[in-house]
């Protein structure tokens, strides 16, 4: 009995091992299963001409160059963020050129909102929120209404106002405009400190905290990426892009008591009415001051 058991678990042993090796040398032989022929991760060169808003990166220095291929990279092969924020461009970047030209803020600063918010509505982990991700504080402080019922932090046309207001006054502080997106992060007051106790003058030549050290580049790999989608393998037909609804302005200057009953007089539903006004937090607006409030409802 014994012995049989010996030889029926050989015999065990023997086809099991054989399936092994005839599966592995299928899948080695198999183009269809060897990943290193039907997908390649390949290095990048980078970009000639590289700059944020007009002044030129210095990749001739190799912690530039080591720093912008990090982000490069990382952006690139982050795929399924990638594709969605090209989606999401297509979407919000002909509200916003407008609006920085009519400020006179570069266009590349579009990026920059992008990098700060990927363009959704989630507040960050420390309270940062909107499009261009404003602290309560800095919002008040440059005069958005942000309470309980009202945060104009998530209204494009206003907080874009004030960010424009915010980066200019920094670049006449810092003296560039690639400064003055460093002290979008880190702040004006802990950009030019480390400055001046660095004696430097610039983005390139400055020791500043990890974020920061990240964050141009970042907002550089977004504007190289997101203008060349097809040179990274990002491919895609015109109708995989995001579009917003066109949209007219409903002018307010009252207390509404009910928003979902304001929606349908306009034919569109509470949801439909906050996709399109996400500054309203209630469903009311209290307007005690009878403030005028423009809202947008959908043209049709």
């Amino acid at each position: 009995m014994k012995s049989s058991q010996r030889i029926l678990s050989l015999l065990s042993v023997t086809i099991i091992t054989v399936l092994f090796y005839n599966g592995v040398h299928k899948s080695d032989s198999d183009p269809e299963t060897q990943t290193h022929k039907t997908y390649k991760i390949k290095t990048l060169k980078l970009p000639n001409g590289l700059n944020l808003a007009g002044e030129r990166v210095p990749v001739e220095i190799n912690d530039v160059k080591e720093r912008m291929e990090r982000e490069l990279l990382v952006n690139t092969y982050w795929q399924s963020n990638g594709i969605l924020l090209i989606k999401r461009a297509n979407k919000y970047f002909p509200i916003l050129e407008p609006l920085l030209k009519k400020h006179n803020l570069p266009d590349d600063f579009k990026f920059l909102a992008l990098a700060e918010s990927g363009f959704t509505d989630e507040t960050s982990s420390v309270g940062a929120a909107g499009m261009w991700h404003f602290m309560k504080t800095t919002g008040k402080e440059y005069g958005l209404e942000i309470n309980d019922n009202v945060d104009e932090r998530y209204n494009i046309e206003k907080s874009t106002e004030v960010a424009a207001e915010y980066l200019k006054k920094s670049k006449e502080r810092l003296g560039s405009w690639t400064l003055a997106a460093a002290a979008y992060n880190a702040g004006n007051y802990g950009v030019s400190r480390r400055l001046e106790t660095q004696q430097v003058d610039n983005y390139y030549d400055a020791l500043l905290p990890n974020e920061t050290e990240r964050y141009i580049f970042r907002i550089l790999a977004l504007k190289e990426i997101i203008s060349n989608p097809k040179k990274y393998g990002f491919v895609f037909e015109e109708g995989d892009l995001y579009t917003l609804e066109e949209t007219k302005i409903v002018k307010v200057d009252s207390v509404i008591s009910n928003l979902t009953l304001f929606a349908k007089k306009f034919g569109m539903n509470y949801k439909e009415l906050k996709i399109h006004n996400p500054w309203l937090r209630e469903n009311k607006l209290n307007n005690r001051s009878r403030k005028l409030y423009e809202i947008k409802v959908p043209v049709n």
